[in-house]
Order: C-alpha cells, then structure tokens, then sequence
C-alpha cells in the first residue's frame, strides 16, 4: 500500500486522479501515523470484530484498521474516492468498499446484525445527526471512536450547568460511557483545518443510564428543552413538546422539587427523566 502519511505521496495520488478535498463535505486527510495508531489501539479490535469506518478518505486509516479487525466495512459517499481507494486498499482482503451516505445506512443491515466498532474522522456538519443515528436505530454498534472538532468533544463530555451542556450530551451520556481521549492538532491534516480536532471514545452501555418510561418521550423533551437556550424550561417545553401548557409544565417541575423559572442546562440526566416520567402521566381531567 502507498505510504499516505507522506504529504508529497498524498499529493501525487490526487493529482493522479484530479482530485480536490471537497470542502463541502469536510475533507481533510489525516497523515499522521501515531494520532492513527492512536485511533486504531482505541478502538480496541480484535480478529473476531467488525469495524465500520465512515468517511475512509484515501484510506490510511482504513488499512491500519484492517490489519486488527476481521472484517472493515468502509462507508464513503464520495465516488470520486472510490477508485482510489480500490487502488490504495488493493490486497487487504478483509475490506468491504460501501458507496453511500452513512446517514441513511442501514448499520444492522450492512453487518448482517453482528455487533461492531465505529471508527471515523467525523466532518462538523454530519456529527451530530450520525450520532444520533447510530445511537436511536437500535443498530448492535458496542463502541464508537470518532475524531469530531475538539468543542464538539467537549460538548459530548459535558457536565450539567455549562454553555456546552445540551441535547447532544444528554442523549449521548443516556445511551453511552464517553471518554475524551487526545486532542489532535490541526497541522496533522491535508489541507489543514481552521480548528483543532479531538478524538472521543463512546462505549455503549448495556442498558441506558436512567429507566424512562417512554423514550421516544424522553428524547423529544431533552430535544425541546435545548431547543430555545435563552428561554426557561417550561416556556421551551410548551413551544416545542406543547403536551401541556407553560403552568402545566411549571406544575410538573415544582413537582420535582424544581424552580418554575428553572432552565435546561440545570437538569441533570436524571432529573430530565424524573421529569419524562412526570409528562408521561396526564393533567387531571377538569370537574364537570
């Protein structure tokens, strides 16, 4: 396989196929072998495991990846990167080459139902719903290793209280233990980001953190209680889950033991189920 960790080889084998990192889909190819052995030791992989790599670019990382798992299902929407990667990939047996958009994937399908490991240099504009994603389907992924910008490591990793806290840390913590690993600077990239990079680890719980009644429920009001920050709670709520009214909302939280004027970044984990399990239950009916 070529060396793509050498900047010049890199840039020979675009040009040889005229290609340009698009920026519309956050192209930016990592060259750099340890923050790859890094990557590929975090993931923890054995020969007995499937990994699925999103976004396998010119497929450094992809090679190394198969050189641990049995099996490497790489998922690039990029067709223009197809070709090189049947180029750069070519006597690794072991890795199946995808042409699709990891957003509409299938996982469970595409695995045949094995569990798998997630590798992937994750671009800012797809990190949020991919997660979400693979975490909501159901699908048998057991651990995710992303590289994602280094503030949206900070805001998975988050605790109750700050501007970084939100729906992202909330699900993501419901659903997964996340370790914040490395950061990875910006100048071991072609082309070089504008922002440092961070790379987390997601290890998916047994069972989710906290029990919910209903977690289509539980997911819809974390959503809507991050979704107008500047407002308090119960006026977010009553806009955007509107089960109840603002008074009904604030009832539920004084309920709780919770200030009416309170806002969503105060909630802990638990407290949003608490309070998922108090809109579970329906206003009185009014005395005829």
């Amino acid at each position: 396989m070529t060396d793509l960790t050498a900047p010049s080889r890199v840039q020979a084998l675009m040009l040889k196929y005229g290609l340009k990192a698009r920026k519309s889909l956050g192209q930016n190819f990592l060259i750099d072998q340890n923050i790859i052995q890094k990557i590929v030791d975090a993931a923890g992989l054995t020969p007995a495991d499937t990994a699925v790599e999103i976004g396998p670019g010119l497929g450094v990382l992809t090679a190394r990846l198969a050189e641990k798992a049995g099996r490497v299902i790489a998922v690039e929407i990029d067709q223009h990167l197809i070709p090189v990667l049947k180029e750069t990939l070519a006597g690794t047996g072991n890795v199946q080459l995808v042409h699709g958009d990891a957003l509409r994937t299938d996982f469970a399908a595409l695995t045949g139902g094995a569990p798998f490991t997630v590798v992937a240099n994750l671009p800012y504009y797809i990190t949020t719903p991919l997660i979400f994603h693979l975490l909501e389907s159901g699908c048998p992924v057991r651990r995710l290793v992303l590289m994602v910008q280094d503030e949206v490591a900070d805001r998975l990793a988050a605790p109750p209280g700050g501007k970084q806290y939100g729906a992202l840390a909330v699900m993501v913590q419901y659903y997964t233990r996340v370790e914040y690993l490395f950061k990875v600077p910006r100048t071991v990239f072609i082309p070089r980001p504008g922002v440092d990079s961070a790379v987390v680890r997601l290890e998916k719980r047994a069972q989710p953190a906290v029990p919910v009644p209903d977690e289509a429920l539980f997911r819809r009001l974390v959503r809507g209680a991050f979704a107008q920050r500047r407002k308090t709670l119960a006026n977010s709520l009553a806009s955007a889950l509107p089960l109840f009214s603002r008074e009904e909302w604030q009832d539920r939280l004084r309920s709780l033991g919770l200030p009416e004027n309170v806002r969503g970044e105060a909630l802990s984990m638990e407290q949003f189920a608490a309070l998922a399990a108090a809109a579970a239950v329906p206003p009185p009916t009014p005395a005829p």
